[in-house]
């Protein structure tokens, strides 16, 4: 009788809270945008289930890794990490004046706040791989396309953070700073940098690891590094060698990892 109380009452609280249906037609409209998502996508897990095989085959012929194949890989390696800084220090040069001008509260007016927007949106819009294809096409086969790809379309992603850093600054000093005469650039310099620069670190050293992560996928399509590697051992059918690849891939990607996490909570310490 209490439990048939209680259920009686939910029931009359909800009857008399009228927004409850827009939560009920919300949920439903989830449903059915997820149900017509698989449609499209053609989410099938019994067809996942009878692939099962094939995959077991597969990764069966990758072992064990060819340990032999190693030493070939260091200098595709140690190639992977010089893309993913020079990308980096390419896109951290490329973005750091494209977002004084694409942060709301310190751009020159609204068209070019709105402009810049636009420029950052397309950069980053456009993925790696199209990008190197291009570069590749257009400097030839080697590491510098895959250096370009990640400089233009990591400023697009860096300029887009550190423009949403900038509009969450304290405007205090800003105002301070333009009510003393102070012009556009020494604004910047000694009103914005320094409420920003500990996150500008921050996001610039996980962009170096996203790089790194990046950069091996970047070699598939010829621009440099053990990706280069990994397509070829896969087009020889050396599936061994396919798995020393990988292998090596994980283990740059953890250290990487690893290095950027210590880097930030020191980063983080220094702050406070």
């Amino acid at each position: 009788m209490i439990a048939l109380g209680r259920y009686n009452l939910l029931i009359a609280k909800s009857a008399g809270n009228p927004g409850w249906w827009k939560y009920a037609v919300a949920v439903l409209a989830g449903i059915g945008v997820l149900w017509w998502a698989a449609i499209g996508s053609q989410v099938s897990f019994s067809e996942l289930g009878k692939g099962m095989p094939w995959i077991a085959d597969f990764l069966g012929r990758m072992l064990p890794p060819n340990w032999e194949f190693m030493g070939k890989l260091v200098k595709p390696a140690i190639e992977t990490v010089q893309i993913a800084l020079w990308g980096t220090l390419l896109a951290v040069i490329l973005a750091v004046p494209l977002c004084f001008f694409a942060a709301r509260n310190i751009s020159p007016n609204v068209a070019v706040f709105h402009a810049m927007r636009q420029v950052l949106n397309i950069t980053r819009g456009i993925n790696e791989i199209i990008l190197a294809l291009i570069f590749v096409a257009a400097v030839g086969l080697g590491p510098f396309p895959g250096v370009l790809a990640l400089a233009l379309h990591g400023a697009g992603m860096l300029g887009k953070f550190f423009a949403e850093s900038i509009e969450e600054i304290d405007q205090g000093p800003i105002e301070a700073l333009r009510a003393t005469g102070a012009g556009p650039i020494q604004t910047i310099i000694f009103g914005v940098i320094p409420q920003v620069v500990t996150a500008w670190i921050g996001v610039i050293v996980y962009r170096f690891e996203t790089n790194l992560r990046q950069a091996t996928v970047l070699g598939m399509v010829g621009a440099g590094g053990i990706g280069f590697e990994l397509v070829g051992s896969m087009k020889l059918f050396q599936y061994q060698d396919t798995a020393t690849c990988i292998l090596v891939i994980v283990v740059m990607v953890m250290t990487a990892d690893y290095l950027s996490t210590r880097l930030r909570g020191w980063i983080q310490q220094g702050a406070r």
